[in-house]
């Protein structure tokens, strides 16, 4: 093919081009689509639905029209996407499990907790509720500015008057380009009287303000268990979150037995799922303490847990539930709003109440304006009708006998031509002495109303006290006292049941014996075993070492390469056979050596060391592994390999090396870490540590001989030995082993 000529063809930078296409397109997800607006709460989709609804005339006193309807007339006529996402719009303001206060009240089927989708929008009805009554009152008194719909042909408000707290009262989800919202639902009452002493106190902050918004409060109900402190942070910068578990209760079955019913499941959960996914765990033996689940409910959530035995403790069975579903939830909370329709920000509680209140104000001032120009007129009506009926006998002659009544009227009683056309308009039967008397007292009240509104918009104090009673009404109207407005999310803590596992639950606490050989295969033999000489090994192999434990500890696994693994001693194969190698129950590397195996105390301090000089101490707590990988808690490096780790028991330190030097220091030389390299414990030449230990000075050093003879050298004559950290050492005392070994 030819190549084309360069006539008519635009050369464009192909990042240029896609940096202002994919910002126009974060830019229309930000604005018109994924974030609500600070002053009414609403994303378009939402504010469109309640626009068409009220043209469609579809008032909480009227009848029900057709889903359908009112989404073509959206989709039509607003906004122009899929009508299935408008619908599920539409279904969402209808849930009453979804939103706090519904704005769409539905007929039909419409979705329910466990995740059913709604009906199609041709089965299913709707009209408005009085929430969505509130947010759209004095939409037609030019409360708020319109803008020019998609083509042009009609108009749409840019936000709605808001006469309710929907913000923070029904909460909102959304995932823009590059930012998401997330707020949950609050108690429209609580709200109003936040936002009363907001009007009172305009510098209050969000924590002065949770004095009256303690919480979220979810439409499913539910504990909130997280903590004030962590509740007042989440306010003051408007990010964090809230843990909310189920309700439940405890039912007595006879004969001792019980079962636990749950009431309330945390918020956007769905029941079917929950049901579901503790099911699924139960089949995987995953629950030790449930024996069933069965869902009961009808038209409220009743999910029946059984336990596997009568002795279960119902607050732990809930505790180890609570850990692994759903019946535990963290709700979290991004107040990222557009600031003015505008400007996407992240507001705390008490920024968020303020930009709904600025926008109470600014409707209370616009309406008044239109109240007033409408005032304006009737009393320019009104004039000219209190004129004419001074002299009702000459208007009837001039519109009786004159060719052009209007003019003659205008210039005869000098009154403009809209008093004009109102009393050419005028009815003859309204021509009565009463009709006079009637117009009189409209004028007065008019007059009076003009002055008040006046006096209104020139005094920022009583626009305050005008929005205040306005927020007023609206908390009787959904107060803690009525059925909409109770709160429903308690609050509560977490249950202290101890360090609850599931695995230890269910494990009856008994003495076992562990024993492990010379090429790491492990068992445990019941009851506490003094005497192992007629214990029987594979082949070759032989006792590395044993020690006393019970069946709901942990075992402790030090292996070469520096890393400890964890090994429940319920899970330990009996002593009736060899037992099972070490690397079956850990993912120990290949070239790895296991060192050390002894029985996890987590108050405890240990010394760790590798078998050069380098060492430090570490909690007991921070050796515990979750998984069967282990954990890295000395750095080796190439040369060297992990070789000790000894229980903290003293305020010094005592170090033998391979060379036959020992050396004793304090204690708090060694820097205390959770994992690394260590420092250097004492200088070689050649060699490396043969032995560590801790001891009390006060108390001497110890040691054992082969024979079983206690050795003690005591502080006064240690002298020699004691100096600081990284030093070379002394040969030992006499009478020290010959194997370098604190037991010989």
């Amino acid at each position: 093919m030819p190549t084309p000529s360069g006539d008519g063809i635009e050369t464009v930078n192909l990042r240029e081009a896609l940096e202002e296409r994919y910002l126009a397109y974060a830019l229309s997800t930000i604005m018109h689509r994924a974030l609500p607006d600070a002053r009414d709460g609403l994303k378009p989709v939402h504010r469109r639905l309640m626009y068409a609804m009220r043209l469609l005339k579809l008032d909480p006193n009227s009848a029900f029209k057709k889903c359908a309807r009112v989404v073509g007339d959206v989709i039509g006529k607003y906004h122009p996407h899929g009508d299935q996402s408008v619908y599920d719009a539409m279904v969402r303001l209808a849930q009453d499990f979804a939103q706090r206060y519904p704005l769409v009240d539905g007929q039909g089927n419409f979705g329910n907790i466990d995740g059913d989708n709604a009906a199609a929008y041709r089965y299913t009805e709707a009209r408005l509720t009085d929430v969505a009554q509130l947010l759209l009152q004095g939409i037609d008194e030019d409360a708020v500015d319109f803008r020019a719909t998609y083509n042009g042909e009609d108009e749409e408000p840019v936000v709605l008057p808001a006469a309710f707290p929907n913000l923070l009262a029904n909460g909102s989800q959304g995932i823009a380009v590059g930012m998401a919202t997330s707020i949950p639902p609050h108690n429209a009452a609580e709200l109003c009287d936040a936002a009363l002493y907001l009007i009172d106190h305009r510098g209050a902050t969000s924590d002065q303000l949770m004095h009256f918004v303690p919480g979220p409060d979810f439409p499913t109900g539910g504990i909130l268990v997280e903590s004030k402190g962590s509740i007042a942070e989440t306010y003051r910068t408007g990010r964090g979150g809230f843990r909310v578990r189920a309700r439940w209760s405890r039912e007595e079955t006879g004969r001792g037995g019980y079962q636990i019913v749950v009431t309330e499941i945390p918020y956007l959960v769905q029941k079917a799922k929950l049901i579901e996914k503790i099911a699924e765990l139960l089949e995987a033996k995953k629950l030790p303490l449930l024996g069933d689940i069965r869902d009961e409910s009808a038209e409220d959530v009743r999910v029946v847990l059984e336990p596997k035995s009568r002795g279960v403790d119902p607050a732990v069975l809930m505790e180890s539930l609570f850990r692994v579903s759903e019946l535990e939830s963290r709700i979290s909370m991004n107040m990222n709003v557009l600031v003015d329709g505008t400007v996407p920000r992240v507001l705390g509680l008490a920024e968020a109440l303020t930009a709904w209140l600025d926008h109470r104000q600014v409707v209370l001032r616009r309406r008044s304006r239109f109240r007033l120009g409408q005032i304006d007129k009737r009393l320019e009506i009104l004039g000219g009708l209190l004129i004419v009926y001074l002299d009702l006998d000459e208007v009837i002659r001039i519109i009786r006998q004159e060719d052009e009544p209007k003019e003659r009227l205008m210039a005869h009683f000098k009154i403009n031509e809209v008093q004009a056309n109102a009393i050419l308009d005028t009815r003859l039967r309204a021509l009565r002495k009463l009709e006079e008397m009637e117009l009189r007292r409209e004028f007065d009240e008019l007059t009076a109303e003009k002055a008040g509104i006046e006096e209104l918009l020139g005094s920022d104090a009583k626009q305050w006290k005008t929005v205040g009673w306005q927020i007023r009404e609206v908390r009787k109207q959904f107060g803690p006292e009525t059925a909409l407005g109770k709160r429903r999310t308690s609050f509560g803590e977490v249950a202290d049941v101890g360090d609850v596992s599931l695995a230890e639950a269910m494990i009856e606490r008994e003495p076992i014996t562990v024993v492990v050989s010379d090429k790491g295969w492990i068992r445990a033999l019941k009851g506490h075993v003094q005497d192992l000489s007629s214990l029987q090994f594979k082949g070759d192999d032989a006792l590395k070492t044993s020690f006393f434990s019970e069946t709901t500890a942990k075992i402790l696994v030090l292996t070469s390469d520096g890393k400890v693994f964890t090994l429940d001693a319920a899970k330990l194969p009996g002593g009736r056979g060899f037992g099972d190698p070490v690397r079956l129950m850990a993912e120990i590397d290949e070239t790895a050596e296991i060192v050390i195996v002894w029985p996890a105390a987590p108050a405890v301090k240990y010394l760790m060391a590798t078998d050069q000089d380098r060492g430090f101490v570490v909690q007991g707590d921070e050796l515990l592994a979750n998984t069967r990988k282990g954990k890295q808690i000395l750095n080796v490096g190439t040369d060297a390999k992990a070789a000790h780790a000894v229980a903290v028991t003293g305020d010094h330190v005592a170090v033998i090396g391979e060379n036959r030097k020992l050396l004793a220091f304090p204690l708090a030389q060694v820097p205390e870490m959770t994992r690394g390299k260590g420092v250097r414990l004492q200088r070689y030449k050649d060699g490396g540590i043969a032995d560590v230990k801790t001891f009390n000075l006060a108390g001497g050093l110890t040691w054992l001989s082969s024979d079983g003879r206690v050795y003690t050298v005591a502080q006064p004559e240690l002298d020699t030995w004691l100096g600081n950290r990284a030093e070379a050492g002394r040969l030992p005392p006499k009478g020290f082993p010959k194997n370098n070994r604190f037991v010989g």
